[in-house]
């Protein structure tokens, strides 16, 4: 089996499981206690501390463990947000972050907070000046991913930073997906990240916050990790992350090369070997391991289900393969086709040989896909009126409606439209794409008594 979802989670590294199988001996006891436990444990916990700092590019005493980056994100916003409540309640964040950055944005809002989102271009990145744009007397902290978790988008960080210094506005930095690379360059004041994303044990986060950024932890105080985040710190997980960052960051440089060309092969090869897919993400500024495409005609659900037959683990942003059927907010940013998504994520070691296997399989398993759902002239109810054509493709989820769409362009002519009517909210980003892939004009959308009707003009 190849697993191809590091992004997700990266397997434990070699040297982690040596540090927690060691660590589990020597770091059980409280590091708080003067007895010769405690002053062991202690020992381990400072220079786990030590290690990551160094890593990071930040003091010691800037660095605190938590119990996962989610958990630091959470912490380390609502205290940045707490510290600068005299300067106002204005809060900005990208588009595109994690969830964890955009829940936290959402309780900021419901609490009486103000909250800009920054948007990105087709290839998910934002822009320096829109950032800058976005600043206001009253903004207490900004927030940018340092790299995109879902089609692997490096961020114009140092810039943005240096736009947010000038403005003497905090900028906190997610830098979950790109910190086992290396150091996140420019001028921020706080930063998260997570070891499970290199190779570390899950369970473990990190939260930076640099002298002289106004902070005040929220909830109930405690005395472990400067007040920053409460509860017995567990140190063998502590210790095993920080090995596992060290070792990466030790063969970084080498593997970002190797894997670069795998993912540069994954790009270039796709389009050529599987018809109407789209490749997302900048192709240059982006994580080494990282490359998503979509498909479609395809159920992002099934072709998942395909590949892990096929011997492969991936992951998706479709709405298909979602509890909500609502596409990934990381996509519908972006603009970009969200059916039949996948994204390949190569954790480090990934054998070349895989990544020839993943493409000499992957065209069956599309083909299957599209075949089970009778693409692109699947069965529809169309009826002309006013020289255009309607199509009903309410209660459909996608891909339906962009395969009906392709089946009945053609009994349109030149100049005549289709009007979609679709209450799927995938047909929102599907449509227009399709259109662009297809050489045909998207109208726009106009809205109906159900869902909302896409108006798309035959052109060729």
């Amino acid at each position: 089996m190849a697993y191809f979802d590091a992004a997700s989670a990266a397997p434990l590294h070699p040297v982690a499981r040596q540090a927690l199988q060691a660590s589990l001996d020597e770091g059980w006891a409280d590091p708080a206690r003067l007895y010769r436990e405690g002053r062991r444990a202690r020992l381990l916990l400072d220079a786990a501390r030590e290690a990551a700092a160094d890593a990071v590019g930040c003091r010691p005493d800037e660095l605190v463990f938590t119990s996962s980056g989610t958990r630091a994100v959470h912490s380390g916003i609502e205290g940045a947000l707490a510290g600068r409540r005299r300067v106002g309640r204005h809060l900005i964040v990208s588009a595109v972050e994690h969830s964890s950055v955009l829940h936290s944005a959402e309780v900021h809002e419901a609490a009486g907070g103000t909250v800009t989102h920054v948007p990105v271009d087709r290839a998910g990145a934002v822009s320096p000046s829109a950032y800058a744009d976005a600043l206001r007397p009253d903004t207490a902290l900004a927030c940018l991913q340092s790299a995109n978790h879902e089609v692997g988008t490096e961020q114009p960080v140092a810039a943005v930073a240096h736009a947010c210094r000038a403005a003497g506005v905090p900028l906190l930095v997610d830098a979950a997906q790109s910190l086992g690379w290396g150091r996140i360059e420019g001028d921020w004041s706080l930063l998260t990240a997570s070891a499970h994303k290199w190779g570390g044990p899950s369970g473990v986060g990190l939260l930076v916050v640099r002298k002289g950024v106004r902070f005040a932890p929220q909830g109930p105080l405690d005395e472990r990790e400067s007040g920053r985040a409460a509860g017995f710190e567990n140190i063998p997980a502590v210790v095993a992350a920080a090995a596992a960052l060290r070792a990466v960051r030790a063969q970084a440089a080498v593997e970002a090369a190797r894997l670069r060309e795998l993912t540069d092969r994954i790009r270039a090869r796709v389009p050529e070997l599987v018809p109407d897919v789209e490749v997302v993400g900048d192709p240059v500024g982006r994580l080494p391991g990282v490359v998503t495409f979509s498909c479609l005609y395809v159920d992002g659900e099934s072709l998942l289900h395909e590949l892990d037959r096929a011997g492969f683990s991936v992951s998706s942003g479709s709405s298909c393969t979602s509890s909500t059927l609502t596409p990934s907010h990381v996509l519908k940013a972006m603009g970009v086709l969200s059916e039949g998504n996948v994204r390949v994520s190569l954790p480090p070691g990934t054998p070349s040989e895989d990544v020839d296997r993943f493409l000499s399989v992957l065209p069956a398993a599309v083909s299957a896909v599209r075949e089970k759902l009778g693409a692109p002239t699947a069965p529809r109810t169309a009826s002309t009126t006013s020289g255009s054509l309607v199509l009903d493709a309410l209660g459909k989820l996608c891909p339906i409606p962009v395969i009906e769409l392709a089946g009945v362009i053609g009994d349109v002519p030149l100049g005549g439209t289709v009007r979609v009517l679709a209450d799927d909210e995938a047909a929102r980003l599907d449509i227009p794409a399709w259109c662009e892939m297809r050489g045909q004009e998207y109208v726009g959308e106009e809205p109906a008594d159900q869902g909302s009707v896409y108006v798309v003009r035959r052109v060729s």
